[in-house]
C-alpha cells in the first residue's frame, strides 16, 4: 500500500465539477482582477472568520507584509514573534525594516509561550504576532491582554488554522489585523497562490485595499507607493467554492486525529499533539515527536509512507538569519522541535485502510 502525505488531487478532484463551473463563470466574466468574484469571496471569508472586513491579497506572506506596513512599522521596529514557526513570520518582518524579536514556544501546544513574552518587550516593541502553528490556536487572549498593556498591535498568523477557535472565537478575528494563506495545502487551498487580510478596523481595511493594488482607489491615480499584491478572480471563485466544504473537511480532520491520539499513544517515545484548554485546533498537520525521528522517517518511507519534517532548521538558525548573531543553543526548546518532529498522513479522505497501515508500521518501528 502506498500512503501519500497529503493527496492534493483527490481533494481537488472530489469538488471538480463545482471547481470547473467556476472556471467557466469566471471566463465566461471577461473579468479578471478584482471583481465580482473577489468581492463575493472576500464577503464569504469575513462572515467565516466574524470580522468586518476581508481584504484578498496575493499571497500569505503578503498578507502579512502589508499588515505590517499599514501599522507603519518598518526600520527600527520590533516585533515579538514565535522561534518556532515557519520562516514567513519572520520575513515579513524583516521586509519592512524591523527586527524580528523571537520568543520560544509552550513545548506542550508548540506555539508561542506567552508567560516569556513581556521580558523581551523594550521601548522598540510595536506588535506580536501570535502564530496558529499546526492548525490549532495560540492563547490568543493572554497576548492580547499583553498587547493592551503595553499598548502593541496584535497581527495574527492564521495561515494554518482557519476554522480554528480561541474560547469560540474564530481564529483570524484576534488580532488588530490578522493575515491568512491560501497555499494549495492549506486547509483552504486554492489552486495556486492566494491570501488574505481581514479586520474589524474600516481604516486599515481601506489602507490595505489601496496599498494592495499600486497605492490606487482609482486607475492611474496613485495616492501612496503601493504594490501589485491583488487576489485574482479564478481563484477566488474556486476559494468560495471550497470555503463550503471546509468546516466538514476539518471535522473530518479532527475525527482522523482523535483516531491517531487513541491508537498511537503510549507508543515508543513519542509525543503527540497537546491542545490547549481553551484552544481547538483544526489539524493543518498532525505532528510527532521522537529522538529516533530520522530513523522513524526512514522505516515509514521504506513503507511508502509519505512524512514531512515541519521545520528542520528553526528561523534563528537559518543562513538568512545569520546577520543577527544567533547561534545553536539560543533558542533551545526550538531547536529541539526541529530536530525531533514529524508530520503524518493526515487530510480529509484518508481511508481508515490507509490509516491504519500508518498506525501499524509506526508500531512496528517501535517493537
Amino acid at each position: 500500500m502506498q500512503v501519500s502525505y497529503l493527496d492534493l488531487k483527490q481533494l481537488n478532484i472530489s469538488k471538480e465539477e463545482v471547481l470547473k463551473k467556476a472556471f467557466e463563470n469566471v471566463l465566461k466574466s471577461g473579468w479578471f482582477i478584482l471583481g465580482e468574484a473577489v468581492d463575493k469571496f472576500e464577503k464569504e471569508f469575513s462572515l467565516f472568520t466574524q470580522t468586518k472586513y476581508c481584504i484578498g491579497v496575493a499571497n500569505g506572506l503578503d498578507a502579512l507584509i502589508l499588515s505590517l506596513k499599514v501599522l507603519n512599522i518598518g526600520e527600527g521596529d520590533e516585533v515579538i514573534v514565535p522561534s518556532n514557526t515557519y520562516i514567513a513570520t519572520w520575513l515579513a518582518v524583516s521586509y519592512v525594516g524591523a527586527t524580528p524579536i523571537p520568543v520560544e514556544p509552550n513545548i506542550y501546544t508548540y506555539n508561542i509561550n506567552t508567560a516569556l513574552i513581556e521580558e523581551k518587550i523594550s521601548h522598540k516593541t510595536k506588535a506580536i504576532i501570535p502564530v496558529n502553528l499546526y492548525g490549532q490556536a495560540a492563547e490568543l487572549e493572554d497576548i492580547r491582554n499583553i498587547a493592551i498593556k503595553y499598548n502593541l498591535y496584535v497581527i495574527e498568523d492564521n495561515a494554518q488554522s482557519q476554522g480554528a477557535s480561541y474560547k469560540d472565537k474564530p481564529t483570524g478575528s484576534w488580532g488588530d489585523i490578522n493575515a491568512t494563506s491560501f497555499y494549495p495545502g492549506k486547509n483552504l487551498g486554492a489552486l495556486g497562490d492566494g491570501g488574505a487580510v481581514t479586520t474589524d478596523n474600516e481604516e486599515l481595511s481601506q489602507k490595505i485595499r489601496v496599498v494592495r493594488n499600486y497605492g490606487s482607489q482609482k486607475k492611474y491615480y496613485n495616492e501612496i507607493k503601493g504594490v501589485n499584491s491583488r487576489l485574482d478572480e479564478l481563484q477566488a471563485a474556486f476559494l468560495s467554492e471550497k470555503l463550503k466544504y471546509l468546516s466538514a473537511e476539518n471535522e473530518e480532520r479532527v475525527r482522523l486525529a482523535k483516531v491517531y491520539d487513541e491508537e498511537l499513544k503510549n507508543v515508543g517515545d513519542l509525543i503527540l499533539p497537546q491542545i490547549s484548554c481553551n484552544a481547538t485546533s483544526v489539524y493543518h498537520i498532525y505532528l510527532v515527536r521522537t529522538k529516533q525521528r530520522d530513523e522513524l522517517q526512514n522505516h515509514l518511507t521504506n513503507r511508502n509512507i509519505g512524512t514531512v519534517i515541519h521545520y528542520p532548521i528553526p528561523p534563528h538558525l537559518q543562513e538568512a538569519y545569520q546577520e543577527l548573531g544567533y547561534k545553536r543553543g539560543d533558542f533551545p526548546l526550538a531547536e529541539e522541535i526541529a530536530e525531533t518532529c514529524l508530520s503524518i498522513p493526515l487530510y480529509p479522505g484518508l481511508s481508515a485502510e490507509q490509516q491504519g497501515f500508518v498506525i501499524e508500521a509506526i508500531r512496528q518501528f517501535f517493537n
